[in-house]
């Protein structure tokens, strides 16, 4: 397996651009199973799980055309099944289920794959079909979904935020009969970008970046072409990035809206955070500040940031508190860390980091893809070389890592077929 090999030591310096959202690229590229049209989506970023997504469409007899960063979705689904051996390596195959359903009125997806960050479990997405008249059963590894007649309009109250159940179900509500009513359902940009692609389709929703979310269904949908919204994990990532390694990164496509609880957070630790025309402007300033985050569902702080945070905890002047509330199992970057020289001890969903005034270089092992980048940012503030090895998950959520981390100062190389 490749391993990426990191000289770090080297503060980050100049312009980093920030790709399309992983995370909201693939409902939309779900989102073109239910027209009758074509979609076309800009600026979709090339990564592993987007080439995933453009293979289970495929599978499912669309025709999908890539020109760069351009795709153009199109024709009708031949098989309504999303087989095991192309859904276990992403968790967002389950995003299918929605768009068959409301445009085919059956649906066999198998159980998904992706990140190991604990159960994930796919009950909401099935509550949210049933709450739109779908009849559901697990069976042989498989949801099987049938809407005989359609769907129909419904009222679906999550018990749990949860993105993906609420984009399913609204690409599902969009052609159900009558109008659905969707309570407690996540805010995040990745769902406000998707109602905006789906009414440009001809979707009538309204609500979208509150927690209540009105559809009132429509008999198809039809041709649009959407930009997808920049990633603010990425952009995240890379502000962390800068304030890690005492440098100033100019992060171009980032929107500070999407970032607020993060740049809060920075601001605290000491670095300077500016909005300025075409993204954000990160400087840190001398050695970070501890502080204390709890991760929450969109505004609060984004747990896909919480391992990239940490890492800058480590080296940070006193002690800080990390509580994880969304998802359980999401400290497996904390042994990795301290092999690196890191103090961390975890307590359930709380993690006590006292900072460091450096970390040692050390050969380390991704377990995800976020705690992947969180060694990342550790091997680039830490002098000496370390290896970071088991990086395809890297490839499933930043396009072009070296190259952009590269031309900002890092020195870094990938390692094909490193060791394991």
């Amino acid at each position: 397996m490749d391993s990426l090999r990191i000289h770090g030591g080297v503060p980050l310096t100049g312009r980093i651009t920030v790709s399309g959202a992983k995370n909201a690229a693939l409902p939309l590229m779900a989102a073109g199973l239910a027209t009758s049209g074509t979609l076309t989506l800009e600026n979709v970023p090339r990564l592993v799980d987007t080439a995933s997504m453009e293979a289970l469409l495929a599978n499912h007899g669309l025709d999908v055309v890539r020109d760069d960063l351009t795709l153009r979705i199109g024709g009708a689904a031949s098989n309504l099944d999303a087989p095991y051996d192309l859904v276990r390596k992403m968790r967002a195959s389950v995003l299918v289920l929605g768009p068959l359903l409301g445009r085919y009125g059956e649906a066999r997806v198998s159980l998904p794959g992706g990140c190991a960050i604990g159960t994930r479990p796919v009950d909401l997405h099935i509550r949210a079909m049933q709450a739109l008249g779908a009849v559901v059963e697990l069976a042989d590894g498989y949801i099987q979904a049938r809407a005989p007649g359609g769907l129909t309009g419904g009222r679906g109250v999550f018990p749990n935020v949860s993105v993906g159940a609420t984009e399913n179900a609204m690409i599902a509500a969009s052609l159900a009969k009558g109008t659905s009513e969707l309570v407690n359902v996540a805010r995040e940009p990745e769902i406000v970008d998707l109602a905006v692609c789906l009414n440009a389709m001809g979707a009538r929703i309204t609500g979208h970046g509150s927690d209540t979310i009105r559809i009132e269904g429509v008999d198809s949908l039809g041709d649009a072409t959407h930009r997808v919204i920049p990633d603010r994990i990425e952009a995240g990532t890379w502000a962390i990035a800068a304030a890690i390694t005492g440098g100033d990164l100019l992060i171009e496509g980032a929107y500070q809206r999407h970032l607020d609880a993060l740049v809060d957070m920075l601001v605290e630790t000491g670095a300077s955070v500016d909005a300025v025309d075409d993204g954000l402007h990160v400087v840190a300033n001398g050695r970070p500040q501890s502080v204390d985050i709890t991760t929450d569902p969109f505004p609060g702080f984004p747990t896909d940031l919480q391992a990239q945070f940490m890492a800058l905890m480590c080296v940070a002047e006193g002690s800080s508190r990390i509580s994880e509330t969304v998802f359980e199992n999401r400290f497996m970057h904390v042994p990795e860390l301290a092999r690196m020289g890191a103090d961390i001890q975890v307590d359930g969903g709380i993690a006590l980091v006292r900072g460091q005034p450096s970390l040692t270089s050390a050969p380390v092992m991704a377990t995800d893809l976020r705690a992947s980048v969180s060694l990342v940012l550790a091997a680039l503030a830490t002098d000496g070389v370390s290896e970071v090895s088991r990086i395809y998950h890297l490839d499933r959520g930043y396009s072009d890592l070296e190259t952009k981390l590269g031309s900002c100062g890092a020195r870094l190389e990938r390692i094909r077929g490193g060791h394991d």
